[in-house]
């Protein structure tokens, strides 16, 4: 019975649906082009006044132990990341050791974070779960709770760091504080819809595009928001680390998520550009432009670049690995 009704659902959505998902594409496609525009100009005017022989200096001045510091907060993010699909391997019920899902899904998030999650997300993803068993079928279930995971712990953060306003605006953007806060509000209401279905849903199956959803239970749902939750924070922590003082932690918190949500939109590998604008945008009035810009060099050199290079080496050796277990099996 419920069968026959997921089937009808399947067979009148797309014809009833059709119409909105047109207008939708186009408004995203509208707005993606709108990015690719606004941000190199936007960016261009921003850094037109930077006096470059301050960013060096600035990039000189750190000392070895603030490295160290910002790529070890780095590198314990990661683990963080890979764990999500820890998660995964609980939701699904899969039996992949540790020891294979973290190093794999550690090269995934490296490559998704710096060519897009169509390469590290997806391609890569299902390439190399495939070689270790895993039907298309699972790591779908995978990378979809991933994603949840990665965002739901987005949404709880911004929720609370809108709805308290403890994001720091620049004079001109204190207007939009209002409308910021009530964005927060709406983002806890969704967490907190998440939370109760998780526990108290009779229906535990959602069908969303073709695509089949079942709802964790509320003690997977926890362990969700507060791994994505301390990857988010540590994210924060390694800009924050390479930034002058006078700027508070919960600033460049709110700034980064911010500016994660404007990157997400312009499909633009590692929110390149974007990241850059938003944060000299928001954070002018208390610093220089040169000081900013050398700490968002540093996180990206700690956070995308290094992981990057780790990752390419991990993965041949994944490759190698495979490929040796393959020549053992046809030779037996």
């Amino acid at each position: 019975m419920s069968h026959s009704g997921s089937s009808s659902a399947a067979v009148d959505s797309p014809a009833k649906m059709r119409a909105p998902n047109k207008k939708w594409q186009w408004a995203k496609r509208i707005l993606t082009i709108a990015f690719f525009i606004l941000v190199p100009v936007l960016l261009l005017m921003l850094i037109k006044n930077i006096e470059w022989e301050e960013v060096e200096q600035a990039l000189r001045s750190y000392s070895a132990n603030t490295l160290l510091i910002g790529t070890s907060i780095a590198l314990f993010s990661y683990l963080v990341f890979a764990s999500y699909d820890l998660v995964g391997r609980k939701y699904t019920g899969h039996s992949l050791p540790a020891r294979q899902v973290l190093p794999l899904a550690f090269v995934c998030y490296a490559f998704t974070l710096n060519l897009t999650a169509w390469v590290g997300g997806i391609a890569l993803r299902f390439r190399l779960y495939s070689r270790l068993g895993l039907d298309p079928g699972t790591i779908t279930k995978i990378l979809s709770m991933s994603l949840i995971t990665n965002w739901l712990g987005y949404i709880i953060l911004a929720g609370i760091l809108f709805s308290f306003r403890w994001v720091d605006l620049p004079d001109k953007a204190k207007i939009g504080g209002t409308a910021l806060q009530l964005v927060g509000f709406i983002l806890l209401a969704i967490a907190a819809i998440y939370f109760w279905a998780c526990r108290f849903s009779k229906r535990r199956s959602f069908h969303f595009r073709g695509h089949k959803f079942t709802l964790p239970k509320l003690q997977l749902a926890l362990i969700q928001a507060g791994l994505a939750m301390t990857n988010w924070l540590l994210m924060g922590l390694i800009i924050y680390t390479f930034m002058p003082d006078k700027v508070t932690y919960q600033t460049v918190l709110g700034i980064l998520l911010i500016s994660s949500i404007a990157g997400v939109v312009a499909h633009i590998p590692a929110g390149l550009g974007v990241l850059e604008t938003i944060f000299i945008a928001m954070l002018h009035h208390q610093l220089s432009k040169g000081s900013i810009l050398a700490a968002l060099i540093g996180y990206r050199v700690v956070y995308f670049l290094l992981p990057l290079t780790i990752a390419c080496i991990v993965y041949l050796v994944i490759e190698s690995r495979a490929k040796r277990m393959s020549q053992k099996n046809q030779s037996e």
